[in-house]
């Protein structure tokens, strides 16, 4: 039996997380939607609307969060990682409040101390919040980096320790940004590169990948430099992306752009990865 992969983009939320985010994913023929449900720049945990919340559940639209970009569960910071837990723990919850079947966050780096300490820190620290979860609950999804400076998770390989300090709870699963991946030195653009980069993953996170960040990169494989481009306009190139969605380890996966440019480069974005998922 063929899986559908949805395809969908990062929602602008201007006039309400449903209304504006709705009206967003109905302009970019977008059929699932990431939104940030507080400041992406900021330490400031906002609340929701409750008739938004409603509105974005009861929509039928699949929705995923991402948590702010400040987030590090790595830092050897103590305000940063009380902040970090703070911003997690208000991100899941509105993640049950709206529905989403995922949480992102960037797996962070260990910045001063060691990749030691920093996994030890995750162990103590975010595998209580997976605990506190619901079942029918969303995940947190990890989401790798490009792998500048010191962080834990670049390469797919390096999932293997984060996930075994998290006892491989069941709630922790996997976002994989193909800028990222391409940046750490998996080679998406070589032949069979997409397919040894899926394999590994496999190895190291059965079953665990529940979304995928789908973006071209403006520089070259193992740059350690995430610069998203448009589909197809990068290093990557578009055979990347088909084979991507071919493979049984993605197969069904939604794919989310996060790519420059406005609605109109989103529409063509999506449309085109609508166009190699469906030819």
């Amino acid at each position: 039996m063929t899986v559908t992969t949805l395809i969908g983009g990062h929602a602008l939320v201007a006039g309400g997380l449903a209304t504006g985010g709705l009206r967003y994913a109905a302009e970019i023929e977008a059929e699932i939607i990431q939104v940030f449900v507080t400041n992406p720049r900021g330490w400031a945990l906002a609340e929701g609307k409750p008739s938004e919340d409603a509105a974005l559940r009861e929509s039928g639209v699949p929705v995923f969060v991402h948590t702010p970009y400040l987030v590090n569960m790595g830092s050897p910071s103590a305000d940063t990682l009380e902040k970090s837990i703070l911003t997690i723990r208000h991100n899941l919850r509105r993640g049950v409040e709206v529905g989403a079947l995922g949480v992102v966050v960037h797996t962070g780096s260990a910045v001063s101390q060691s990749r030691d300490d920093a996994l030890r820190q995750l162990h103590e620290q975010l595998l209580p919040l997976l605990e506190e979860i619901p079942d029918d609950g969303p995940d947190l999804l990890l989401e790798p980096m490009a792998g500048q400076g010191q962080m834990l998770c670049a390469t797919v390989q390096d999932l293997g320790p984060y996930l075994e300090a998290l006892e491989h709870h069941p709630k922790a699963n996997v976002c994989l940004d193909t800028c990222h991946a391409y940046a750490a030195g998996h080679d998406l653009a070589a032949p069979g590169g997409v397919a040894a980069m899926l394999e590994a993953l496999h190895e190291v996170a059965p079953g665990r990948l529940k979304l995928i960040h789908a973006n071209d990169s403006k520089d070259v494989c193992g740059s350690k430099k995430d610069r998203h481009e448009n589909i197809g306009a990068g290093h990557i190139g578009t055979e990347a992306f088909a084979e991507l969605m071919r493979h049984p380890v993605a197969a069904g996966v939604p794919l989310c752009i996060e790519t420059p440019g406005k609605a109109d480069k989103h529409r063509d974005d999506i449309l085109l990865l609508k166009k190699l998922r469906d030819g």
